[in-house]
Parts: structure tokens; C-alpha cells; sequence
């Protein structure tokens, strides 16, 4: 044993005082150190002044990006107070800026629900920057205290006379924390700050990006709340009803309120939750409690109603055997929903900080009463609507058992050798899912080529041929039985939709290899929509990525060139004439394809980790990805001919 193990004694104890916890351990408060983490920071923010505002207190929230990766954020609340904390002896501005588990959330006089529950928000955006200033506007006169990396600068100091009323934080990130980068995305925080403005009718929220030599500005305002919400998100489509459904109610302080509409073209379900405004990724019992009870009151209706409609589909169901009828499953009711589901809970039980699952068990209760006594009111008052939104979930029903049954057979026609694998795949040697990836490339002769040119021992290569379903437009039974989605599902390992695992994924690198030409482009957006449809869960930890082909290949003297944009051509040809003065006779190949190229090429461009160029396929905005997705590949033409209207300007033509 060394001399430092019999050192251990009391003093090897660490004690972390103030924030330092934060700057160690960053991950527990903020969720990571990324850019998903830098952006919680702002978030943290904007939600002591969203909390303002639902208390009824504050109209205008204004977030600003500065230049030098600075963020602001200005509210008209009632400004945090500046006066000494009659126990803790500091003013309560530093308290809450300084101390975790500080905050006037707790004491639910103040705020009847909130975001910012934990007390340690703004406390931890004042930890992990290099500087923090705040300034409060309260009571005629305006304060300002200074801090770096958590700890005060100055004082509290009155410096000056006001009109105004409010709070506004600036501040600057810590690279330090933030290695990977400390440049705040646009479009990431305009999709929070629009969802925002949905869930809180009434409120002004305007978002500046003032690094641009003209300041971009977009202002959000809904007056139609949630309601608003679920129109924008079935913008362009036929919808049942007309209007979205509406539906709230308070129990025991807890405010629930649903939106619903369905889509007649489409087969999936697109549901937002939110619990106090935070965006509840991962559902919980408010979620829970929602799809309980429309399954049982669309099940109750079809059984209920002696209609010949229903009749109908009731026998559709049994089958042969009249007596025998299955029941209408979660996932059929939810084919082509759209829904938000917004709740405000005193004392919400969240899963971590990041608070992306709610926990409360009385909530499920409240909201499955609620939505079971409205919901079955409207249905009996609206019998003919009904009667649509049972007739696709029936219809769903059907292919979903024809699913069940294509499945079963699909093993014996899909090719799968001994090992539940495609016979094209040409797997990797590695077992760790971590190391691996699948290169899934267009056609036989690319397919070669990558066989050629990988690393056996991480690599594998699932070769495609021809375009594959568009799954935008098909039920589940079409998706598992198609020929051409079969190998990415079996080579994936996971399965898909409900029965989908990602523990089971065998590589943790999906990367789609198509030409850089329409038909590839076509070829990488269908398998997206796969993907995003049948396999979110890919997308959103980051397992998807494109890879990027060279363009072109310019040679002179045995050498080559491999650019990958007309521009990057051309600045490669100007060097070679500048370096080498006189006529020379340059040789520049335009690739038109994959299988154009030798498989040494392939290998040194695309495939070598060493050299290759990658975009990770990321999910900044679901619901405006969900609308995109259903826009360009649904059966809507209308909508799709005003996105190529507006959009055409941005286009890259192949001709």
C-alpha cells in the first residue's frame, strides 16, 4: 500500500463552498458541457423571468445575443429585491446570485408554480462565466452588482434614478467549462423561445442576435396560447377538426390544458408536454394520464355507439370471428394526433435538473379525469368527427395487425442469413457498438468500392439499391415488409417504432453515403425520414450523421487535389497557377458519382477518420422538423408547392 493511501484521514475531506460544486461538477446542474449545456444556461435565465410573467408581473421578456459570445436578457417584472436578507445579512440581489437553493420560489406566496423550482438557476449561469452583470430596476431607482466566476466584484450599488421596472442579466460563458464551444446557435434558442410565447399567452418575447452587422429581430406573441400552437404545427394539412380541440381545468392547484387536432394524411403522433413552461422530453404522469384516458374514450365510443358506421368498423376489427373484436391500442387512437399538453404544478416532482420527466403520481390522476369527462362530452356531441377520428384509428388497428403478421414473416423474405443479418452487409469485427459504424451507401458499385476501402475492424458497409419507401405516406405494415428498409432494420439491430431499443443499436455511427447529386440527396432525405419517424431516438443522440464525397479531383504532377465545393475548385486551381506560373495543364475530374471513384479515393476522402468530412444530422426544433418532414415528403401538394415557392432563391440546381 503507498505512503499517500495511509495519508487518508480528515483532512483528505473536500468540502465545496458556495458554487464551486457547479464549476466541479458542471454535468449534475446543467446536463453536459456542450452546447446543449450552454444553452441551458440561457434557459435558467429566461425562466426567473417567465416565472415573473405567469405571476402576472411581467409582459416583455428580451434575450440578446451580443458580440463576443455575451448574452442579455431584460425583463419589465418586478425586478429581483436589492434590500439585506434578515438572516443571511447580504442583499437578497447577491443572495440569489450567489447561493444555491436561494430563490423566492419556494414560498409559494410569491410564485404559485414555477420553472426555475430547484433554486439554482441564475446562481449557476453566475458559476460557470467568467463574468456576470446584474442590474435591477425597483422602485424608482436602479441597481447594479458585478461578479466573476460566481463571486461578487462590487456591491449592491444604487447608481441612479429610473422610470423603469425589472431585471436584466448579462454575462459571458467560461470557455473553460464550455470547451467545445461558447457560440450560442440561433435557430436552438428561437424554438424555445417561440414554444415560450405559445405557453404563455399575451407575453412579448423578442430575441435579438446582435452579432450580425444588422441586428436580426423576431418577436413572438400568441394570443391563442396552445391552441395557436397545435394550428402552426398542422399548418398545410387537412385536419379533424377544424379548430383544435380545447380543453382545460384546475384540481388542487394543478392547471392542465390540452390541445388536440388529427391529421387525415398522416400516421404519426406529434406530442408536446410541458410541465410549468419546461418542455418534458421524456413524458411522465401527466403524459401518461392524457393517452390513458383517450384511449379509453375512443375505445368506449366504437364500442358503445349502435351506429352502422361503428358497426362497421367493429366488425372490421373481429374478423372472421364476429364475438371476438380487438381493442383499439394507445398507438392507434395517437395515429396522425397532434397535441399539447400543458400543466402547471405547485410542487412538480422532477427527474434531475434538467427536468425533462414529471414525477407526480396525483397528476396523472387529475389530468386522466379531466381530459376522460371533457373528451366524452365532446364526442357525444360530435358524433360525425368522431366517427373520422375512429375510422383512422381503426384503420390503423388493421395495419398494425397486418404488421404483426408481415413481421413474422418477414425473417423468412428478407435475405437475413443465420445471424438475423442482411446477406449484403458486410459487418465489422469489432463487438463494442461504441467503435463501430455502418456506412449505408447507394449501389452495388459504390458498395464495392467502400468494401474496399474501410477499416474491417470498425467499419461495415450496407449497400442500397434504388429508392426506398417513403415512409411519410405508409402504414407501419408497408414500412417493416419493404425490401428496401428490411436491412437497414435488421443491420441496425434495434427494431423500430414501440418495439425500438437503443441499447441494442450495434453502432453508434449511422452514416448515410449517397451521391452528391439529386438522386442521392432524394436517396439521404427518404432515409431521414426513416430515421426520424421510426428511429427518433438515432437522431437525438446524435448517432446520424451524412458524409461528404468530394465534388471534384484536381491533378497536376502525380498529385491530386480532392475539393468538395465549386469554390474550393476554383481557390485550389488559382494557387496551382500561382505556385506553378506558365501554362500548366491541369486535370480536374467532376465526380458524378460514388462508384466513379477508385476505392483508394473513396477511402482517403470519405472514409478515413483521418481525412473525411462529416455533418452530424442534429434536432434543434422537432415540431418545426415534424412540419418540414410532412411538407416536403407528405401528400399535401399545396403546401409543398408554396415551400419550393418561397424557397427556390436557396436552391442548388443539378443539371
Amino acid at each position: 500500500m503507498s505512503d499517500d493511501a495511509d495519508q487518508y484521514s480528515a483532512s483528505s475531506i473536500q468540502v465545496l463552498k458556495g458554487l464551486e460544486a457547479v464549476r466541479k461538477r458542471p454535468g449534475m446542474y446543467i446536463g453536459s458541457t456542450g452546447p446543449n449545456g450552454l444553452h441551458h444556461l440561457v434557459y435558467e435565465v429566461v425562466d426567473n423571468s417567465i416565472d415573473e410573467a405567469m405571476a402576472g408581473f411581467c409582459h416583455t421578456i428580451t434575450v440578446a445575443l451580443e458580440k463576443d459570445d455575451i448574452c442579455r436578457v431584460e425583463d419589465d417584472g418586478r425586478g429581483i429585491p436589492v434590500d439585506m436578507h434578515p438572516t443571511e445579512h447580504v442583499s437578497a440581489l447577491e443572495l440569489v446570485l450567489t447561493r444555491l437553493h436561494a430563490g423566492g420560489k419556494f414560498d409559494k406566496s410569491n410564485y404559485k408554480v414555477s420553472g426555475g423550482l430547484h433554486g439554482v438557476g441564475v446562481s449557476c449561469v453566475n458559476a460557470l462565466s467568467v463574468w456576470m452583470e446584474a442590474f435591477v430596476y425597483r422602485e424608482g431607482k436602479k441597481y447594479e452588482q458585478k461578479y466573476a466566476v460566481g463571486k461578487p466584484r462590487t456591491k449592491v450599488e444604487c447608481v441612479g434614478d429610473t422610470g423603469r421596472h425589472g431585471t436584466t442579466i448579462r454575462w459571458k460563458a467560461d470557455a473553460s467549462i464550455f470547451t467545445e464551444t461558447t457560440t450560442y446557435n440561433f435557430d436552438v434558442l428561437a424554438a424555445r423561445l417561440r414554444e415560450l410565447a405559445f405557453l404563455n399567452p399575451g407575453i412579448t418575447i423578442v430575441f435579438r442576435d446582435e452579432r450580425l452587422e444588422t441586428p436580426k429581430e423576431v418577436v413572438y406573441k400568441f394570443e391563442g396560447g396552445i391552441k395557436h400552437y397545435v394550428s402552426v404545427l398542422n399548418e398545410g394539412k387537412k385536419v379533424v377538426p377544424e379548430e383544435p380541440l380545447y380543453i382545460s381545468g384546475e384540481t388542487n392547484g394543478v392547471v392542465i390544458e390540452l390541445a388536440m387536432q388529427y391529421c387525415a394524411s398522416s400516421y404519426t403522433e406529434n406530442i408536446h408536454s410541458y410541465v410549468n413552461d419546461i418542455n418534458t422530453h421524456e413524458g411522465g404522469t401527466h403524459l401518461d394520464g392524457f393517452k390513458i384516458a383517450l384511449t379509453v374514450v375512443l375505445n368506449r365510443a366504437l364500442e358503445s355507439d349502435e351506429t352502422s358506421v361503428r358497426e362497421k368498423m367493429r366488425k372490421k376489427l373481429s374478423g372472421k370471428d364476429a364475438k371476438v373484436s380487438e381493442k383499439l391500442t394507445g398507438e392507434d387512437v395517437r395515429a396522425g394526433l397532434t397535441a399539447v399538453l400543458s400543466v402547471k404544478v405547485p410542487e412538480p416532482q422532477f427527474e434531475g435538473q434538467t427536468k425533462t420527466k414529471l414525477g407526480n403520481s396525483e397528476v396523472r390522476t387529475y389530468v386522466d379525469t379531466l381530459v376522460k369527462d371533457k373528451l366524452r362530452l365532446w364526442c357525444e356531441q360530435n358524433p360525425q368527427l368522431v366517427d373520422q377520428i375512429l375510422e383512422k384509428a381503426v384503420s390503423e388497428a388493421m395495419a398494425r395487425i397486418a404488421a404483426r403478421k408481415a413481421k413474422e414473416a418477414s425473417r423468412r423474405k428478407s435475405g437475413l442469413d443465420s445471424f438475423g443479418l442482411p446477406g449484403k452487409l458486410a459487418d465489422c469485427t469489432s463487438k463494442h457498438p461504441e467503435e463501430c459504424e455502418v456506412y449505408i451507401v447507394e449501389g452495388d458499385s459504390a458498395g464495392g468500392s467502400a468494401k474496399q476501402g474501410r477499416d474491417p475492424k470498425i467499419q461495415a458497409i450496407l449497400p442500397l439499391w434504388g429508392k426506398m419507401l417513403n415512409v411519410e405516406k405508409s402504414h407501419a405494415d408497408k414500412v417493416i415488409n419493404n425490401d428496401k428498409l428490411q436491412p437497414v432494420i435488421a443491420s441496425l439491430g434495434t427494431g423500430i417504432g414501440k418495439d425500438f431499443d437503443i441499447e441494442k443499436l450495434r453502432y453508434h455511427k449511422i452514416i448515410i453515403m449517397a451521391d452528391a447529386d439529386v438522386d442521392g440527396s432524394h436517396i439521404s432525405t427518404l432515409l431521414l425520414t426513416f430515421f426520424f419517424r421510426y428511429m427518433p431516438q438515432l437522431i437525438e443522440h446524435g448517432y446520424v450523421y451524412i458524409a461528404m464525397p468530394p465534388l471534384y479531383r484536381v491533378s497536376y504532377k502525380k498529385k491530386d487535389y480532392f475539393t468538395f465545393t465549386d469554390e474550393e475548385r476554383d481557390q485550389v486551381i488559382a494557387r496551382l497557377h500561382q505556385e506553378f506560373p506558365g501554362d500548366i495543364k491541369l486535370d480536374v475530374q467532376r465526380y458524378k458519382g460514388l462508384g466513379e471513384m477508385e476505392w483508394q479515393e473513396l477511402k482517403e476522402t470519405t472514409m478515413s477518420p483521418a481525412n473525411r468530412k462529416m455533418k452530424q444530422v442534429h434536432l434543434t426544433d422537432a415540431a418545426e422538423a415534424d412540419k418540414i418532414f410532412n411538407i416536403l415528403m407528405g401528400e399535401e401538394v399545396e403546401p409543398r408547392r408554396k415551400f419550393i415557392e418561397e424557397n427556390a432563391a436557396y436552391a442548388t440546381l443539378d443539371v
